[in-house]
């Protein structure tokens, strides 16, 4: 039983000291600001939006086909 509460005062004292430790190394670090010369100079690709149509027509030719199983069976 000991342990079962050393264990828990230890997750209860992480859980408490994990944000502070975040906000202290998020103070410490120097905040540079970012270059905004080519911050509209959006470019698209192609391969992502390839790849998601063609999961998408997969999904429906998987969905729509029934692999030829259309004959009757007789005993």
């Amino acid at each position: 039983m000991k342990l079962k509460q050393a264990l828990a005062g230890m997750i209860a004292a992480s859980l408490v000291a994990t944000p502070v430790v975040a906000q202290a190394a998020v103070a410490s670090a120097a905040r540079t600001a970012s270059p905004v010369g080519d911050a509209e100079n959006i470019q698209g690709g192609w391969l992502v939006p390839a790849l998601a149509i063609l999961a998408i027509l997969l999904g429906i030719w998987v969905l729509v086909d029934d692999g030829g199983d259309d004959l009757p069976t007789s005993p």
